[in-house]
């Protein structure tokens, strides 16, 4: 494969630094707006990976209820039930854990990182150790939420992928710290199968990078799929290697916008299947939207949180203490930004 990038300096040629300032946004505990988030939640994506007995895979899977089925025990546990899982048996004691909460309605993703710490006849606890709002770019390049029910999701693994405009995907650090990113594009340009391996493209996000920085420590990884309006699921695994070929990333070119970077995976493994847990979600038609949850102000609340001192904190903190202007920031990066 031409230009592989395959190390930091070069991964940060094509994409640039992360800012200092996007790491105030992640707080240690689930706060109030947190709590309510979950509460309010009725599907997560949820990953793990690198256990004691593990096989260095990470793997993913989707839980889903009524909202309120996945509890917070405290701000620094999290109790998921086992029946709520499409494939509990993946989430092993001692294992990373990554998750990604949808609330109806809401564009932005709930992020919340941890550790499996006991899982028992009926859960699975989460040790807490990082949580965050994720920017609404993912849900609104792929119209997440005005999406139809459907029931004619294609059977063909490529015409499925073809058509799916959603992807959560889980990727695991050398220390076994797994994270759940959030991707969306139109149908035709999410995700795309060929000759045996998988494609996706890099799009404008929150630019931690967290999933490029764990596939170049370790490029094991895995995904699910989705069609909204849906309930069949594409979960695929495998290795993961990252190109600035000009060629291949041309083809996923969307409003004339070509990605920075493409993602190829390979030693594929994809099974298609009815999610149980997406159809007890009951996304489509979407619900009512929470009315006590503000994503922009549980950003705020987020890095004034955070536990990071020093000057560039103290400026930043500042700046977000002028009421409304995170939300147009957010406004104006949706509008602006999404490609």
């Amino acid at each position: 494969m031409n230009d592989a990038v395959d190390n930091i300096a070069a991964l940060e040629a094509c994409i640039g630094k992360t800012p200092g300032a996007i790491h105030l946004k992640v707080i240690d505990h689930l706060d109030a707006g947190a709590l309510r988030w979950i509460a309010s939640s009725t599907l997560v994506f949820a990953g793990c990976g690198g256990g004691d007995d593990s096989d260095g895979n990470v793997a993913v899977t989707l839980g889903g209820g009524e909202p309120g089925f996945a509890r917070a025990m405290d701000p620094a546990r999290l109790r998921l039930p086992l029946a709520s899982l499409d494939r509990p048996q993946l989430l092993r004691a001692g294992s990373g854990f990554g998750a990604l909460f949808l609330s109806p309605g809401i564009g932005e993703t709930l992020r919340v990182n941890g550790r499996v710490v006991l899982v028992d006849d009926t859960d699975i606890e989460i040790a807490v150790d990082e949580c965050y709002v994720h920017c609404a770019k993912a849900l609104l390049r792929s119209h997440f939420w005005s999406a139809a029910p459907r029931d004619d999701a294609p059977p063909d693994a490529t015409a499925f992928l073809a058509a799916s405009r959603f992807v959560a995907l889980a990727t695991m650090d050398a220390q076994g710290r797994c994270d759940l990113s959030p991707k969306g594009d139109p149908a035709g340009a999410m995700i795309r199968l060929r000759e045996g391996c998988v494609w996706y493209a890099d799009r404008p996000g929150n630019r931690r990078a967290d999933s490029f920085r764990n596939i170049l420590a370790q490029p094991r990884i895995a995904a699910v799929a989705l069609i909204p309006g849906s309930s069949q699921v594409a979960v695929l695994s495998g290795t993961a290697r990252i190109t600035s070929d000009a060629n291949l990333r041309a083809d996923f070119s969307v409003e004339g916008k070509t990605p920075s970077l493409a993602t190829c995976v390979e030693q594929l493994t994809l099974d298609i299947y009815p999610s149980p847990a997406l159809a007890r979600a009951r996304l489509w038609p979407v619900a009512a939207r929470a009315a006590d949850i503000d994503p922009a102000a549980m950003l705020v609340a987020h890095v004034k949180g955070n536990k990071t001192r020093g000057l560039r904190a103290t400026l930043v903190r500042t700046a977000l203490s002028v009421p409304g202007l995170m939300e147009k920031g957010l406004q104006s990066d949706y509008k602006n930004n999404l490609y």
